[in-house]
């Protein structure tokens, strides 16, 4: 397997933990989004929306090109399902997509790189108005995880259960691959994530897993300074 990526993209960072949880191997191909090689024809061949993640199943029985890191993470666990990235259960399943959701559809669609330059470009905002308003919508994102564990801790607990170590029980699934990538982007911007206790307990315990250290921006083959 190909994964066409960029080392900063919170949504290759998605895919390179899921792919490292499940124990694949694949060749990485840098795909750098700041330079607009994503824009380059030969690219535009590979992904017809000229966003990243791509994941190339050269190799594979059904050779296909795969786009949209929610959608690679979820073919990943339905043909290499050990370890699961879902519950078994249909509502464990549901809670923890509406997690993962949490961060995938309604925090980074308007912080992204190409919202970003075209606050700054297009609108003319300065960069202390860009930090402002990708601090802001993090913020009130992650907040919004916060009761969302706070919540589901609170059923463990009625039921006898002790404290999920991860974002959902007591391994990773595709919330935490999910969570684990935006916070270490808002990281990147300074942002101080204070009164998210339950949020930063669930990054932490993933930071310990080699499959996340190791899927980190910094350990990029294109990684830059």
């Amino acid at each position: 397997m190909k994964l066409y990526n960029y080392f900063r993209s919170g949504t290759s960072f998605r895919v390179r933990i899921a792919l490292n949880l499940k124990g694949l191997s694949y060749d990485y191909v840098p795909v750098h989004l700041a330079k607009g090689e994503h824009k380059a024809d030969a690219y535009r061949a590979v992904s017809p929306d000229t966003l990243v993640p791509v994941l190339d199943l050269e190799g594979q029985p059904e050779h296909a090109l795969l786009s949209q890191s929610m959608a690679i993470i979820e073919y990943l666990d339905e043909t290499h399902p050990q370890p699961p990235l879902l519950p078994p259960d249909p509502l464990g399943r549901a809670r923890v997509r509406a997690l993962a959701q949490t961060v995938a559809c309604e925090i980074h669609p308007i912080n992204n790189l190409r919202i970003l330059k075209y606050l700054g470009g297009t609108l003319g905002l300065s960069e202390a108005q860009r930090v402002d308003w990708y601090n802001h919508w993090v913020l009130e994102g992650l907040r919004s995880y916060e009761r969302r564990l706070e919540d589901l801790q609170r059923e463990r607990a009625a039921a006898g259960l002790p404290p999920s170590v991860y974002s959902y029980g007591d391994t990773p699934t595709l919330a935490d691959c999910c969570l684990v990538p935006q916070v270490v982007n808002g990281q990147r911007f300074g942002l101080k994530y204070e009164g998210l206790p339950l949020t930063m307990a669930a990054f932490d315990a993933c930071m310990r897993l080699d499959a996340f250290q190791q899927a980190h921006p910094s350990q990029c083959p294109d990684a830059e300074a």
